[in-house]
């Protein structure tokens, strides 16, 4: 499901790559409740490729604290560890690449297997020694990703660019550099890659203009270079016939609140936004975009999600719905229960608000949050604050007999707890989506009172369908409620 991952764990700015017979994850890493980014150490999980609905959790890959450029520091002096890449070298090891916040230098560690113990190896180079970021006409290097030709040829991409004209910089940008095969030295000086803001107008790039978050991939003998754009919560793509030129606009690969998809625009998206960052992955035959969403109201408690895509005969990837599925290629059944943290779409009475550094303040917002601390085992994930308006929707579960749902919760007033069903089937002009967020006008299926109880209790209902369905909980009266668990019985 999404998250893919345990829903304690927090691993943003997911690399993922395929070594042998698994696929790795490889991110930085959110501390639940943080107050930075990624200030945990990295690791690593990995899934079978044969099951790749249960992931693995491999440990700790590598330390802040083994960068020479941490040495001695502690506390809130100690540098964090933001987007790495990992790649397998000519040599058959693994490389990791990754920056130290905004120290100027990317770093490499090295290690015998992808989620073995990385060793620091040394930092990306003039010729002459000199590391790159450090010459006065360097460019500012951020979130590298790497990758190696069929011809062998070691391509480190690099950079960040500006937003907005008004945050123009002559040394923040897009750039791409060619690799000695010691994997540390440059073949190549770096050079410009990506269009930035003030040179895209009336081109295919206007609007979703390379930001950050560089990522290639090579499918079909074209280069598709991923990256997060100016609009930060959403990945684009763009395409060539060579990994270090030439790149036309593709689309826009993902976005957390679903803009685009069916004309939404950014004041209709239908969850919270933030930055966003990932690539796309081969796995058993078929496609998958990996991104991350934000939980507890900011920017630093991050967490992984991945959707099935798919490449048309024209090498153009059409964009995906977030969903609740993850990696389950079947909807969701209706028996068992669900923690409400799966919630692929979540949103109050007035829409939704962009995560900031600054955590926003308790308000009408529903939020994903956790009852425990950082890592403990399994806590508790929920959804809070859901005051009148709120929704929380889920994509998609299969109705097939009439069941009863339930809904763990704990009451902070007095209302009704409204499920509505949704797809093209269910379409019913007595009911329409309160800020009609949904794509359709879905169909009011069941009301379930809710007195006040500040303990955690259940209220049921009997929902009867015969359909695949998106489905959503809105909380309509006085007060809030906490919102825990969905689950069905047997009538």
């Amino acid at each position: 499901m999404n998250p893919y991952l345990p829903l304690y764990e927090y691993i943003p700015d997911g690399e993922p790559h395929v070594f042998d017979d698994k696929v790795y994850i490889f991110g930085s890493h959110d501390r639940f409740d943080g107050e930075v980014f990624c200030q945990n150490d990295y690791i690593t999980y990995y899934a079978y490729l044969n099951d790749l609905e249960h992931w693995h959790y491999a440990g700790v890959i590598y330390q802040k604290t083994q960068d020479p450029r941490n040495a001695g520091l502690t506390g809130k002096d100690i540098h964090c560890m933001w987007a790495p890449d990992v790649v397998k070298g000519l040599d058959g090891r693994y490389y990791l690449y990754y920056c130290l916040d905004v120290l100027p230098e990317i770093a490499v560690a090295v290690c015998d297997k992808p989620d073995g113990k990385y060793e620091f190896l040394g930092y990306v180079k003039h010729p002459d020694g000199t590391p790159l970021g450090l010459k006065e006409n360097d460019l500012v290097q951020f979130d590298p990703g790497v990758f190696i030709d069929d011809d062998k040829t070691i391509y480190l991409y690099s950079g960040n660019a500006p937003r907005t004209i008004e945050d123009m910089s002559d040394d923040h940008r897009s750039q791409v550099m060619q690799l000695e095969d010691d994997m540390l030295t440059l073949k190549t000086m770096p050079k410009l890659l990506m269009p930035i803001v003030s040179q895209t107008k009336g081109t295919a790039f206007e609007g979703h203009e390379f930001f950050e978050a560089s990522s290639i991939r090579k499918i079909n003998n074209k280069y598709y270079f991923i990256y997060s754009d100016i609009n930060s919560n959403s990945l684009s793509y763009a395409i060539s016939d060579k990994a270090d030129e030439g790149y036309v606009f593709g689309g826009q690969l993902i976005s957390l609140g679903d803009t685009l998809v069916n004309g939404r625009t950014r004041d209709q998206a239908r969850n919270f936004l933030g930055n966003t960052h990932g690539s796309i992955e081969y796995i058993n035959g078929e496609w998958y975009v990996f991104y991350h969403r934000q939980t507890n109201r900011n920017l630093y408690s991050r967490q992984s999600c991945v959707e099935r895509i798919t490449i048309d005969e024209n090498g153009m990837i059409k964009q995906p719905l977030m969903t609740s599925l993850g990696f389950r290629k079947e909807p969701l059944e209706t028996s068992g229960t669900y923690s409400s943290a799966y919630a692929c779409n979540l949103w109050g009475k007035d829409g939704v608000y962009e995560y900031v550094r600054e955590k926003h303040e308790e308000s009408d917002f529903p939020y994903i949050t956790q009852e425990g601390i950082d890592r403990e085992d399994s806590p508790l994930s929920y959804i809070k604050n859901m005051h009148h308006g709120s929704v929380a929707g889920y994509k998609y579960f299969k109705f097939d007999h009439e069941v009863i749902i339930k809904l763990l919760i704990k009451a902070y007033g007095k209302g009704k707890i409204r499920i509505w069903a949704e797809n093209e089937h269910l379409q019913d002009d007595r009911y329409q989506m309160v800020n009609n967020l949904c794509d359709g006008d879905p169909l009011l299926v069941t009301e379930i009172d809710v007195e006040y109880n500040e303990d955690k209790h259940y209220v049921k209902s009997s929902i009867d369908l015969n359909d695949t369905v998106s489905l959503y909980v809105e909380y309509i009266g006085e007060g809030y409620i906490d919102f825990y668990e969905l689950g069905f019985e047997e009538k």
